[in-house]
């Protein structure tokens, strides 16, 4: 059966207005479903929202995946296709990202053989995505840390950080760094004074790395400061809008 036969016959889908070829639905509360075929026809593209459907956003993300003809670049082993150059008027957006099935799983469960033809765009911000992500990985950032459905959404950066406090106690596992949120690294950081040994760790998307150590004075990559790194500093070394 053709794509676009299947997805107007979903359950309470309509024409998306103001795009060819696309469709939108409600399947539960708070969620709008937005699905555009692609070029070819052959697959399709699908932006989630939830509390809040801006159509503007929607239209723009759909239409520059087609343009850009995101489908064919997104692979199990580079889970997160970024697209760059997008931009709105109401949002602080600067890429689009599609990702495969294997990370997204619309449908799955309900209709597999939809879900293994669409691929899932959001829009998001370029400082979230190094480029290396594993499919473990992608899945979830893609899951638990970014909130793609959530137009309104702040940047979540790229963020991976290790630590040991030897005050406290606490510390991450291994060697490796794993991924955290802002402010879990500047509460590390904050707790750094005082606690010889202890080192905070961690690497932004562009594989940037800053080390920092406290024995009396501040080390930050190996040069002494006479204080510490202070919160703007430190969110600037991210690379997001407003750090």
């Amino acid at each position: 059966m053709k794509l676009e036969n299947i997805v107007a016959g979903v359950e309470g889908a309509e024409p998306l207005l103001g795009m060819r070829e696309a469709w939108r639905w409600s399947p539960m509360p708070r969620f709008v479903f937005s699905l555009a075929l692609d070029s070819e026809r052959h697959s399709a593209y699908q932006m989630n929202t939830i509390d809040h459907f801006d159509q503007g956003l929607v239209t723009a993300v759909l239409e520059f995946a087609r343009e850009r003809h995101l489908a064919g670049k997104v692979k199990d082993a580079a889970p997160f296709a970024v697209a760059p150059g997008f931009t709105t008027e109401s949002h602080g957006f600067d890429v689009v990202v599609a990702v495969p099935p294997a990370v997204h799983q619309y449908h799955f469960g309900r209709d597999n053989a939809l879900g293994e033809r669409v691929t899932g765009v959001f829009p998001a911000y370029s400082c979230e995505f190094s480029g290396r992500e594993t499919l473990e990985e992608a899945t979830h950032r893609f899951k638990r840390m970014l909130r793609p459905t959530v137009v309104g959404r702040p940047a979540v950066p790229y963020l991976r950080m290790r630590y040991e406090n030897t005050s406290t106690g606490s510390g991450s596992t291994g060697v490796s760094r794993g991924f955290t949120t802002t402010d879990v690294l500047l509460r590390e950081l904050a707790l750094l004074e005082g606690a010889v040994g202890s080192f905070v760790e961690w690497e932004n998307f562009r594989g940037e790395l800053w080390h920092v150590t406290w024995d009396g004075s501040w080390h930050v990559n190996g040069e002494i400061r006479k204080e510490p790194l202070t919160e703007s500093a430190v969110l600037s070394t991210l690379g997001c809008p407003g750090s």
